[in-house]
């Protein structure tokens, strides 16, 4: 394999896409849990041409998977974006910085900056949590090994990072000052584009977005959830702290003759509600990452780009990035 130094990089398809102002389309996909990552870099690959960038989940709700850094590189060599996960949960400040370095020399550009969730939610219950950083702490890490300083605020000797640094947000909060205090905390540390938690609440969303968002001038990604069932909706609001499905989506679920088809349809709905809203979706599709192409389909998004233009494993771009197309 070849390596090439991080900073020499042409600039990702996801950071390109952001500066001209383009709908930006995400998605996640789990790493594996065990040694075999065929699963994930297949339905990464079904997501090929038709998202901006592939987001890796790191331990997400605390459960073991493998690690999305080793994800990252292998979708990055299997010639599809990623964004690569970090959470503080898991690692001091000189392992996330290892990490990082680690990252950037592999060429892996875009980077999600998260706390963490609890250890007792996840399935080792008795772990540890380090939690030596969180997000915001992260995010300012990450800034200053961009410019070439270590938390130490000593000189990097080999070079500065190029990061791109994105983080998470909740527009459904329910405090409005603590949202909007730890939202500007974000964009004044370095965050470059924002990741919703699962949107339900599209009033509340555009609340968030004139209100709080827009005068930062960041892009937002809405986050879409793909119900598979009024069991999988009733459970989200049982389980997944924030979340709360309406009545109204439960019962057409519910009485939908075909649920996944019926969660298919909304998803497709809420797609179309964020466009006119916000810059971008991040569309969760657990275990059937394959439907995300029908989701977007039904809510009239063309390919993002060619399925020619994709990077090879140095990260050098193969075509040119004018074939990126609005959407």
């Amino acid at each position: 394999m070849t390596i090439s130094n991080g900073s020499h990089l042409a600039p990702s398809l996801l950071r390109s896409a952001i500066a001209k102002h383009q709908f930006i389309i995400t998605a996640e996909v789990m790493p594996p849990k065990g040694g075999d990552p065929s699963h994930m870099i297949e339905m990464a690959q079904i997501l090929k041409g038709r998202v901006h960038a592939v987001n890796i989940t790191d331990g997400s709700r605390a459960v073991m998977r493998m690690s999305s850094l080793a994800s990252a590189v292998l979708l990055k060599q299997a010639g599809i974006e990623p964004i690569c996960q970090m959470a503080c949960r898991d690692r001091n400040r000189i392992a996330l910085q290892a990490d990082l370095m680690g990252a950037n020399a592999l060429g892996i550009q875009n980077v999600l900056a998260l706390t963490g969730d609890p250890v007792k939610a996840g399935d080792h219950p008795k772990a540890r949590g380090v939690f030596d950083l969180e997000s915001v702490r992260l995010l300012r890490t990450i800034g200053l090994l961009n410019q070439g300083i270590d938390l130490n605020e000593k000189k990097l000797p080999d070079g500065p990072l190029d990061i791109f640094a994105g983080a998470a947000v909740d527009p459904q909060c329910p405090s409005w000052s603590g949202l909007k205090k730890r939202f500007e905390r974000k964009v004044e540390a370095g965050a470059q584009f924002f990741q919703s938690q699962l949107i339900s609440d599209f009033d509340c969303l555009e609340k968030f977005m004139d209100q709080i968002a827009v005068p930062a001038q960041k892009p937002i990604l809405a986050g879409i959830f793909l119900l598979k069932s009024a069991k999988n909706a009733a459970f989200l609001n049982r389980n997944v702290p924030g979340v709360h499905i309406p009545d109204k989506i439960i019962n057409r679920l519910a009485a939908a003759e075909d649920p996944l088809q019926e969660g298919i349809t909304i998803a497709a709905e809420q797609v179309k509600l964020a466009q006119t809203l916000c810059q971008g979706v991040h569309i969760m599709a657990i275990k059937r990452e394959n439907l995300i192409p029908e989701i977007l389909d039904r809510a009239g998004i063309a390919e993002v780009f060619s399925k020619s233009a994709v990077t090879d494993v140095t990260g050098t771009n193969m075509a040119s990035h004018q074939n990126l197309a609005v959407v």
